[in-house]
């Protein structure tokens, strides 16, 4: 047999014990949080039509995505980005609804890169869409709820840097530029390439004025000052309004009480064209990305065929288990499973007692005594597989039962 076939492809991997376990643990503990905040479930599938993540989109790019036939012959596409998906979903069964609707949602994403830079190509990502909500107030919730989701996973140490995209446009309509030079400029910005994006202003013959205020965005980041100090260069409309509304966030951001996680970056920018605002990413100790990534894309349901505003985040599961152990924060993974080892001629009253545990509410798993092992063996066995404690169950029906240590580690 091939030894390879035992191996995954790269970009992928498996996940099982005491990983899983922890990376169960951190997904109900987000999931309560979004409940919390009255955000209703909802599942879209793992593969959709190509156009629904098309470059008219705006969405990752073509290269990027797993791409198959059906056998009609139409194109389909693994997820590579939630939102889209969403958003469809959202048109089609809410098209005439008026008021505001919140979902959240968990599963894996896939992209098709070669540039992993210890990225891996299936992730797990959990989020959270606010559809039909225009105001300061959905962005401040969708940012406060961020920070209450990532403290209910353990993290205290990160920091939300909020930009509005509008502000880039606006410099970009000051200036003259044609949306091609717009989406390139763009993409430099996200990169924070600065000599990429110089280069490109200066081939298309940009003033020296405005090349500068293009290229000074990537400068602009830190405190709330740094708002002030945009508005006192910024002459056009759009990014004015784009600054207030940074203003107004953070106002009320302080009647959260998160502003202390905020920071501010004008020149943060994303690959996804379809954002039409505020952006956001998180960041935390140990991790070189973003653990949280989104912003407000007004425009991208009406390519559904639905006119209403929208904002929402997704949250890198697996990131945040990477920063929680670098970090060295432990993950809950208690259990109440109780492993029953019994002789031979034992097996029906270890059943029975198994019966009972479950109809109590816990877990139980049979496990025939082997006359190799001793009780250290098990000891060993149930801490591994987390099992809480050892039922030894004698053939006269006698039983000691021995506690295993919930440490959440693996011996």
């Amino acid at each position: 047999m091939d030894k390879r076939i035992v191996h995954t492809p790269e970009g992928v991997r498996d996940i099982y014990g005491q990983e899983y376990a922890k990376k169960l643990a951190v997904e109900e503990l987000l999931h309560q949080t979004f409940r919390s905040f009255g955000y209703q479930d909802i599942q879209t599938p793992t593969f959709e039509f190509f156009d629904v993540f098309s470059k008219e989109i705006g969405t990752t790019p073509s290269k990027e995505l797993y791409k198959f036939f059906d056998k009609e012959g139409n194109t389909l596409v693994l997820r590579p980005d939630f939102t889209p998906s969403i958003a469809r979903c959202a048109t089609k069964y809410f098209i005439d609804e008026t008021l505001p609707v919140r979902f959240c949602y968990s599963g894996n994403t896939f992209t098709n890169t070669s540039n992993l830079q210890g990225k891996l190509k299936e992730v797990t990502q959990m989020g959270v869409e606010l559809v039909g909500d225009s105001s300061v107030y959905a962005d401040a919730e969708t940012i406060a709820l961020i920070v209450e989701s990532l403290k209910s996973a353990g993290l205290d140490k990160f920091q939300i840097s909020v930009g509005d995209v509008e502000y880039f446009r606006g410099l970009c309509r000051e200036a003259g530029l044609s949306e091609e030079t717009e989406s390139a400029l763009r993409d430099f910005i996200s990169e924070k390439n600065y000599f990429g994006a110089e280069e490109l202003l200066i081939q298309e013959n940009i003033s020296e004025h405005h090349r500068e205020g293009l290229l000074k965005m990537n400068e602009l980041f830190g405190g709330f000052d740094v708002i002030e100090t945009a508005k006192k260069h910024v002459k056009n409309a759009v990014s004015e309004e784009a600054l207030n509304r940074l203003e107004n966030l953070y106002e009320v951001l302080k009647e959260y009480g998160v502003e202390k996680y905020i920071s501010f970056d004008l020149g943060l920018l994303s690959k996804y064209h379809y954002y039409t605002g505020i952006i956001f990413k998180a960041y935390t100790y140990g991790i070189g990305d973003a653990i949280v990534k989104g912003g407000r894309y007004d425009s991208l349901l009406e390519k559904f065929g639905k006119k209403a505003p929208a904002i929402g985040f997704v949250i890198v599961v697996d990131d945040v288990l990477e920063a929680l152990s670098r970090q060295n924060i432990s993950v809950n993974i208690a259990t109440t499973d109780t492993l029953i080892v019994y002789k031979e001629n034992a097996h029906s009253k270890a059943l029975q007692a198994a019966k009972q545990l479950r109809e109590d509410g816990c877990f139980a798993s049979l496990l025939p005594a082997n006359e190799q092992k001793n009780d250290a063996d098990y000891e060993n066995y149930a801490l591994t597989n987390r099992f809480a404690q050892i039922i030894f169950m004698e053939e006269n029906g006698s039983t000691k039962t021995v506690s295993v240590p919930s440490n959440g580690e693996e011996k």
